[in-house]
C-alpha cells in the first residue's frame, strides 16, 4: 500500500545527550572489512590542535525525530528530503519553519541515495523486489513506482538533462531510464561492484565500491570516457570546483578528480569503514561517518579544516545555511547552522 500525508509537523526537541548505538553494516567481504580495520590503525589521528574537535561544542537549531532510522538527504531550492525506515517514509522539510510539510509512505525501504529532476524526487527502493519511486516535488505525492530498483542498498540515483541513471545489478549494468515512463533507453557496462552515480560536467561517474575507481561516462552517448583510480573502497561522491569526489571507505580519504583533466588528488580523512555520506557547499568538501559525524575540506586548497569527533552521523545533505545532518539509529536529523561550525573552525574569514 502507497499514500502520502502532507501535513505538517513539528521537529521534536530532545534534550540530554542521546546514546547512539553502534554503526550500521552492509553485506561486505571478510577482506574488505579487514582492509577498513587495517586502515582505521594506520590511519593518522589528526590530533592536532583545532582540527579534531568534539560533537559536542555543534548546538544544533532544531532536531527532528523522521521514524526508527533516518538515512538520506536530498536538497531542492526550497526544501529537503529525508528517508527514513519504522515505516518506510521520504519526509519533506521546510527550511524557513523547520517543519516536516509532507511524509510520502513507500512500499520499501529507501535503502540508497536520493536525486532530484524533472520535479521530481526519485527514491531507490530495496525489497524482494527492487523498484524505483517517484514523487512530486511540489505536491509531496507518490506518482509512479517502477519496477526497475538498485543492485544493492547503499547504492544511488542520478539524473542528467534527459535521464535518470541506476545501476541495477552487481556485474555493473547501469541503465539510462525515461523519467516519464520509467522505460530502460539504454544499458551501459561499468565495472563489477559499481553502484553509486552522479551527473557532473554532462558525465555520468559511477564509483567502484568493491574496488578502487571511478567511471566517467558521456552523458549523451553513454560512451565510456575513462576509468580513473581512486583510494579504496570509494561510494559516496559530490561534485564541484570542476572536481567530482568520491569518499574512500577502504583507508578513509578523500579523493579529488578533475572532470575535464581526470587528474587527481587524495587528502587524508583518516575516517576509514562502511556507510558515511558527503556534500559539496560553498567551497567546503563536507563528510560523515558513523564516530565522526562531521569533516570539512576546504576545496581550494584540499586541506582538512575541521573534524568532529562523538557519537551520531551517517548521512548529511548542506543547503539554506545549514548542515543536515541525520543519526541513523536515532532517526533524527539535525540542523547545524554552517557559520557557526566555521567560526568554530576558528576561520577569520567566516566571522
Amino acid at each position: 500500500m502507497f499514500d502520502a500525508r502532507t501535513d505538517t509537523v513539528p521537529f521534536v526537541l530532545p534534550t540530554g545527550n542521546p546514546m547512539y548505538a553502534t554503526a550500521r553494516l552492509n553485506v561486505a567481504t571478510i577482506a574488505f572489512l579487514t582492509s577498513c580495520l587495517l586502515a582505521s590503525i594506520a590511519a593518522p589521528a589528526f590530533a592536532v590542535d583545532g582540527v579534531q574537535r568534539s560533537m559536542d561544542e555543534l548546538k544544533p537549531t532544531v532536531i527532528a525525530h523522521l521514524g526508527k532510522t533516518a538515512d538520506w538527504v536530498a536538497i531542492t531550492p526550497h526544501a529537503l528530503w529525508v528517508g527514513s525506515t519504522g515505516p518506510n517514509t521520504v519526509n519533506r522539510i521546510d527550511p524557513k519553519t523547520n517543519t516536516v510539510t509532507a511524509t510520502v509512505k513507500l512500499g520499501g525501504e529507501p535503502c540508497s541515495g536520493l536525486a532530484t529532476g524533472f520535479g521530481s524526487l526519485w527514491i531507490p527502493l530495496c525489497g524482494k523486489q527492487p523498484m524505483l519511486a517517484k514523487v512530486d516535488l511540489k505536491a509531496g505525492t507518490l506518482t509512479e513506482v517502477f519496477k526497475v530498483g538498485p543492485a544493492q542498498d547503499e547504492g544511488g540515483v542520478a539524473t542528467s538533462s534527459d535521464s535518470v541513471w541506476l545501476v541495477i545489478d552487481k556485474t555493473g549494468t547501469l541503465v539510462r531510464i525515461d523519467p516519464a515512463t520509467g522505460a530502460i533507453r539504454q544499458k551501459i557496462q561499468v565495472p563489477p561492484g559499481s553502484y553509486n552515480p552522479r551527473y557532473s560536467d554532462d558525465q555520468i561517474w559511477v564509483t567502484r565500491a568493491d574496488g578502487s575507481e571511478i567511471t566517467s561516462i558521456d552523458a549523451a552517448t553513454g560512451a565510456k570516457i575513462a576509468t580513473i583510480a581512486t583510494g579504496p573502497g570509494p561510494r559516496f561522491l559530490t561534485d564541484g570546483v570542476g572536481a567530482v569526489w568520491t569518499l574512500d571507505q577502504g583507508d578513509g580519504t578523500l579523493t579529488r578528480v578533475d572532470t575535464r583533466t581526470k587528474a587527481i588528488s587524495s587528502i587524508p580523512l583518516g575516517t576509514p569503514g562502511l556507510g558515511g555520506d558527503i556534500a559539496f557547499y560553498e567551497g567546503m568538501i563536507w563528510t560523515t561517518v558513523m564516530k565522526t559525524p562531521l569533516s570539512v575540506v576546504d576545496a581550494a586548497s584540499e586541506k582538512l579544516l575541521c573534524q568532529w569527533k562523538g557519537p551520531g552521523g551517517d548521512s548529511l545533505g548542506v543547503g539554506f545555511g545549514a548542515i543536515w545532518l541525520t543519526d541513523y539509529h536515532r532517526g533524527t536529523i539535525s540542523r547545524i547552522e554552517v557559520k557557526d561550525a566555521l567560526a568554530r573552525c576558528r576561520l577569520s574569514k567566516y566571522p
